[in-house]
């Protein structure tokens, strides 16, 4: 894919913040037709620069208050032990986001619940399903400060 420009850049902005935004309204706060906004967003689309949309769903709507976050630790480190974790999380449904990360521990979980004894059923099911002992420590999140998954664009 060639260099995104300015008014790529621009549509990208406002399809974070407006995924469901007009292509006719899109083009006019862009400074273009519909067709060329249109295919400028399918050019990106393809080229893997636009992943999807998505509808921000409310936790507490849904019944899931409880953010938490979760060190792990694992007792021995190697590409198969990384392997079968990543095997095993890919599937929890519980679990938003999994890392593997450097540092004094291994992987950072995000998990979103319904409450304490959710939790404690979900570190018990990823702490029997490693391939090896963990080590874990857990942050419950008393009150979120930001949640965005809008990455800034520079103009």
């Amino acid at each position: 894919m060639h260099a995104l420009d300015r008014t790529d850049r621009r549509i990208l902005d406002i399809l974070q913040r407006e995924g469901r935004i007009a292509i006719t309204e899109l083009a006019e706060r862009v400074g273009l037709s519909a067709s060329p906004c249109s295919e400028r967003i399918k050019r990106m689309e393809r080229a893997g620069v636009i992943t999807g949309y998505h509808a921000h769903l409310s936790p507490e709507a849904l019944g899931k208050t409880l953010l938490v976050f979760v060190e792990l630790k694992l007792s021995s480190k190697s590409e198969e032990v990384f392997d079968k974790v990543r095997k095993e999380l890919l599937h929890v449904p519980d679990v938003l986001e999994c890392h593997l990360v450097s540092g004094s521990f291994d992987y950072l979980v995000k998990a979103r619940l319904g409450g304490m004894r959710e939790y404690r059923r979900l570190l018990g099911d990823i702490l029997k399903k490693l391939p090896v002992p963990a080590e874990s420590h857990s942050y419950v999140v008393m009150e979120e400060v930001k949640d965005t998954q809008i990455l800034p664009l520079d103009r």
